[in-house]
């Protein structure tokens, strides 16, 4: 279990320092501006932008009260995982959600919205995110596919 921890923790720690540095670049390459476009691509533009709401914008209307919904939300999440014991088989996975998580609570507490700057725009075009919501997404598709794999190896044991 002290093992599970130790990922844990330093997954969550290298994602939220990774994170904040790309943030801190992306701000400092625009002094401060509110939106800009840092440079454009063809798929893909690093676009400075702070989301006050959540994906998409959406839950903007809560204004300050976001961030603090988030804190509860997160605190509960990490006090669900570590009571139910998921940490023995997902502590890397957790690692990557809470670490991506707390880095866009810190810019809501920080920036008064979190940082984005990836705007992707190939063939459609796309909100636009940072590492940290890749590294959430990242971490629930880890989740997903580990207990996909356990099911499938259940039920194949099962009917041997």
């Amino acid at each position: 279990m002290m093992r599970n921890m130790l990922v844990f923790f330093f997954v969550v720690l290298g994602t939220f320092m990774i994170d904040q540095g790309i943030k801190t670049w992306a701000m400092d390459a625009v002094n401060g501006v509110e939106y800009a476009v840092i440079m454009e691509g063809s798929c893909i533009n690093l676009e400075l932008f702070y989301n006050r709401g959540v994906a998409f914008s959406m839950l903007a209307f809560l204004g300050d009260n976001l961030k603090w919904v988030q804190l509860v939300l997160i605190l509960g999440i990490i006090a669900y995982v570590f009571y139910e014991g998921y940490l023995r088989q997902y502590a890397f996975a957790i690692g990557l959600i809470v670490g991506g998580a707390l880095g866009n609570l810190y810019d809501r507490f920080i920036h008064e919205g979190v940082v984005d700057y990836v705007a992707w725009h190939c063939g459609f075009d796309f909100a636009i995110f940072n590492y940290a919501d890749v590294m959430i997404d990242l971490g629930v598709a880890i989740i997903l596919l580990m207990t996909f794999l356990e099911y499938r190896r259940e039920k194949k044991s099962r009917l041997h």
